[in-house]
């Protein structure tokens, strides 16, 4: 479990839950000229905040490493689980962020069946030698934190899970372009705290 030294800082956590026990990095150092593929909805398309300032480009930017906005607004992770083969394939990745699900809390689908699309998903990756890391999404309440099934799905599966952060940002008025997208600075936020989060597990 990480956390932020002070509690004024930021109320955000993360697990990290492959390879903890044994004081190891979750993931390998990732070279130069690495390619990311952030995979997922609106979030990751970046809804809420002009052109140049989703997560993916800021991450980017903050890394040097091409990282390609897979995101599509409105789907859900039944979309996913189709479409991610063949990105995996176009792109070649190095590492996936998977950030999905946030449409089937929305709607209200049942969220067993969204646990085992990520799972999937996930798998997709793992198929291919990419590491995964998974970032959660909120139950539809107001202080809630990410919805359980992604702590269960980093448990089953491995890798990282950056648990916390999107509701964290959420709760913050300055972050925000309405109540479910984040604005150019909660974006930026974003890709602040994965970086982070990268260089903690070994990646950056």
């Amino acid at each position: 479990m990480y956390g932020f030294g002070r509690p004024s800082r930021w109320l955000l956590a993360v697990v990290a839950l492959a390879l903890v026990g044994c004081g190891k990095p979750a993931l390998e150092p990732l070279p130069r000229d690495a390619t990311i593929l952030a995979f997922g909805d609106r979030l990751t398309e970046g809804v809420g905040a002009p052109d140049g300032s989703t997560y993916p480009e800021q991450l980017a930017r903050l890394t040097g490493w091409t990282v390609v906005n897979a995101g599509v607004a409105g789907e859900t992770t039944a979309n996913g689980v189709a479409r991610l083969p063949e990105a995996l394939e176009a792109h070649a990745p190095d590492l996936v962020i998977l950030l999905m699900a946030g449409n089937d809390v929305l709607r209200n689908q049942n969220l067993a069946e969204a646990k085992h699309n990520l799972a999937r998903m996930i798998d997709q990756a793992q198929a291919k030698g990419v590491a995964v890391v998974l970032v959660g999404v909120p139950e539809k309440s107001l202080f809630s934190q990410s919805a359980p099934l992604y702590e269960a799905l980093a448990e089953e599966r491995g890798g990282v899970l950056v648990d916390g952060l999107v509701a964290g940002l959420l709760r913050r008025p300055g972050y925000k372009a309405d109540a479910v997208h984040l604005n150019a600075a909660g974006y930026r936020a974003m890709a602040e705290r994965l970086v982070e989060v990268l260089r903690e597990e070994g990646a950056l």
